[in-house]
């Protein structure tokens, strides 16, 4: 039996995401008798990534398939052709499959678990044993451990707990190339408005600077900026300042946004809402600045400061600009 891993990608680049899951995937295969690793790349025109996967440690196998009809990330064409996978690759015989907890992966990985009439396992944080996982419920307060009787597993990880496997050179697995699964007809794709932004994605910076209601407007989340730029960070917001329109909710971190977990975490005016603290709890070094000495967000920080935060990052930032 194998362990199959859905890869995320741009057709481009392949995400750091996915290295996370191999990795997650190689703590599993130390549970089971699955010591195989099969690496599925679903997209259009995506040869860059089959190269740069080739180059992946621990991977046995990587499964193509490139055809125009997965050029957009479709859930259902997608899911569609991942039980195929599972279902005629008979050399195989899958005993899991995993992918990253990431939009993509909520969206297709439940219709793979519907096809497959098993349960999906979500978000896993730890691998307890072949069958039993570990995950977090109601916001991060609780964590639950989990366990599934089914034939095949279908699982979502919570990439940033993971640390990604390493890319070595020299290396070249094998291709199996399948052939795609008809369209489904049941969705189509319209558009993509990208963020550009030359700052490290969220889910993957080793810091962050994140703002919530207390910074008051958009203009003042400029002091962040320059802040995340002395630091080489992203930078971040808390629901509060999105819903407020203080920045895109593309920033927003917390249960309905991203799950970050960066070397440091700077928290500035931010109360600390219980849905924020989910997205960040995985975070090495928490610090937060705010004028409130009674806001939940001291609770969890490793380093707290009660400031009015105009006063401190101005400062902040000039100190930093010194030391260079």
């Amino acid at each position: 039996m194998a362990i199959l891993i859905v890869a995320e990608h741009d057709n481009k680049v392949l995400q750091t995401a996915t290295l996370s899951v191999l990795s997650a995937a190689t703590e599993l295969a130390q549970h089971t008798d699955d010591r195989e690793l099969h690496l599925l790349i679903i997209g259009y025109e995506c040869q860059s990534v089959v190269e740069i996967a080739q180059g992946i440690a621990g991977v046995s196998q990587i499964l193509v398939s490139d055809h125009q009809i997965y050029q957009s990330p479709l859930a259902e064409n997608i899911a569609s052709l991942i039980v195929s996978a599972a279902q005629e690759q008979s050399s195989a015989d899958y005993s899991h499959i995993l992918t990253s907890a990431s939009t993509s992966g909520k969206d297709y990985q439940p219709r793979v678990a519907a096809l497959l009439d098993v349960a999906q396992i979500s978000d896993i944080i730890s691998i307890e044993s072949a069958d039993t996982f570990k995950r977090p419920i109601y916001a991060g307060k609780a964590i639950a451990t989990v366990q599934s009787i089914d034939r095949i597993k279908v699982i979502t990880v919570r990439s940033s707990v993971f640390m990604p496997v390493l890319l070595i050179t020299g290396n070249k697995v094998p291709i199996t190339v399948l052939n795609p699964q008809a369209d489904s007809g049941k969705s189509t794709f319209i558009n993509a408005a990208l963020t550009q932004s030359s700052r490290p994605e969220l889910t993957t910076a080793k810091v962050i600077v994140a703002g919530g209601r207390g910074m008051k407007n958009a203009e003042n989340f400029k002091l962040l900026d320059t802040l995340a730029d002395q630091l080489n960070g992203a930078v971040g917001a808390s629901r509060a300042a999105v819903d407020a329109g203080f920045v895109a909710n593309d920033l927003q971190i917390g249960q309905t946004g991203k799950i970050v977990a960066p070397d440091l975490y700077i928290a500035v005016g931010i109360s600390g809402a219980i849905q924020h603290i989910a997205g960040i709890s995985g975070s090495k070094v928490i610090v937060a600045i705010n004028n409130d000495p009674d806001a939940p967000i001291f609770d969890i920080a490793d380093y707290g400061l009660v400031a009015d935060l105009f006063e401190v990052l101005p400062e902040l930032t000039t100190v930093l600009k010194v030391k260079g």
